[in-house]
């Protein structure tokens, strides 16, 4: 049976390699003057970078540049909006991973406003954002979050008191999103491998959702098939195979789509605190948390019956998937999920993903995470001491 849905907007998307070359055509169509939010150096070192601004000069678009080296706190995406408030910007162009989309979408958004994002942020501030925004494209060059396909752009405040926050509007979908595998050619295996563990947290997270869909189902269910073909790859002897990336690229769009309509799970509940109390990669939180909290899912799920029987079916399935397997048997059905904890567990491992106490993060601050943590649209009801137990097993 097919369920009733809504369906959040998606930007147009304009996906394949060589793409990119698509973007000085579309440029004069909002106007001359581009801000361009870029990585730290990764365009820089491709040699990208140079090629990009090459074009621009020859085709006389007069364009700035500004460069993001980590996730974009409140105080850089100010800092960035009063450099630029009085410059007639037509356009904000952003080329990077998921902090450098994220700041792209939110500099965009905040062109249009007097004061601090600081004040519209859920959960931090009081004003809601009216979707006003300078048009943006979104270009990503690592296959990780999906901020190119959402409406909202998270900015994260690191301390004691930190927090990893969104700004949301529907209008704040990119206008375009040009997804170009030959980008991600460059990106080396440590970023490969916790961006496309996150791509798949997200995939996973809300497959298994209660807010799912027969359409967010679909897309879920096709970017888990093209990441489980592609990730180990993409880290390894296929990191220059323009496939293999379109592979990861592909997974981490759909990723973004199904977040937005369907939701996530404890995995970012959990990351949402500890990115803002330490410096720690969002794909790298995602990524060591992965299986443990699937394990726990399933473990939990195994106990309810009847109630638990649909999300433990959804878990089976990608399983099953990720045997190579496209018809499921019901009495196989726990074999299937004890395969998907296992292939997680082969890639957390292959893919040498760090534990969180890499970072800095020990026993005494655990209760502080749980206590911040959040289980959205977790399938399953998540005891304090399950929650702490995931993190507690990646210490």
């Amino acid at each position: 049976m097919i369920s009733t849905f809504n369906f959040a907007n998606i930007p147009q998307i304009i996906f394949g390699a060589g793409k990119l070359n698509e973007l000085y055509s579309i440029i004069p169509k909002f106007g001359n003057e581009v801000l361009f939010v870029i990585g730290g150096s990764s365009l820089h070192q491709s040699g990208k970078w140079n090629e990009i601004t090459a074009i621009l000069e020859s085709k006389s678009i007069n364009f700035s540049s500004i460069s993001i080296s980590s996730e974009p706190s409140p105080s850089l995406i100010d800092d960035t909006v009063a450099r630029f408030r009085n410059k007639p910007l037509n356009l904000i162009v952003a080329i990077g991973g998921g902090s450098v989309t994220d700041a792209g979408k939110a500099i965009s958004a905040m062109l249009t406003k007097e004061d601090s994002i600081k004040n519209y942020l859920e959960g931090v501030g009081n004003k809601i954002h009216d979707g006003k925004k300078i048009p943006y494209i979104a270009i990503p060059t690592t296959s990780g979050t999906g901020s190119e396909a959402t409406k909202n752009a998270v900015i994260s405040e690191l301390g004691p008191k930190g927090f990893k926050k969104s700004l949301r509007h529907d209008n704040l979908v990119p206008n375009i999103a040009i997804v170009d595998p030959e980008l991600m050619i460059s990106c080396p295996p440590s970023v490969s491998a916790a961006c496309g563990m996150d791509a798949f947290t997200q995939l996973l997270e809300s497959y298994v959702s209660p807010k799912a869909s027969s359409i967010t189902d679909a897309l879920a269910f096709s970017g888990m098939k093209y990441i489980s073909e592609n990730i180990l790859l993409a880290c390894s002897s296929g990191a220059s195979d323009v496939n293999v990336r379109a592979g990861m690229a592909y997974g981490s769009l759909m990723s973004g789509i199904t977040l937005a309509n369907a939701g996530l799970g404890i995995i970012h509940g959990l990351a949402s605190p500890i990115g803002g109390l330490f410096n720690i990669p969002h794909g790298v939180v995602c990524g060591t948390l992965l299986s443990e909290a699937t394990k726990t899912n399933i473990e939990i799920l195994k106990n309810q019956g009847s109630k638990g029987k649909l999300a433990l079916m959804k878990h089976a399935q990608i399983g099953a998937l990720l045997s190579s397997e496209y018809h499921i048997e019901e009495e196989k059905i726990l074999d299937y999920c004890t395969s998907l904890i296992e292939t997680l567990e082969i890639w957390t491992n292959d893919l040498k993903i760090d534990h969180l106490g890499k970072y800095g993060i020990e026993m005494k601050d655990v209760d502080k995470i749980v206590e911040k943590a959040d289980l959205k649209n977790n399938p399953v009801n998540l005891s304090n001491e399950n929650i702490k137990n995931i993190v507690l097993s990646r210490l």
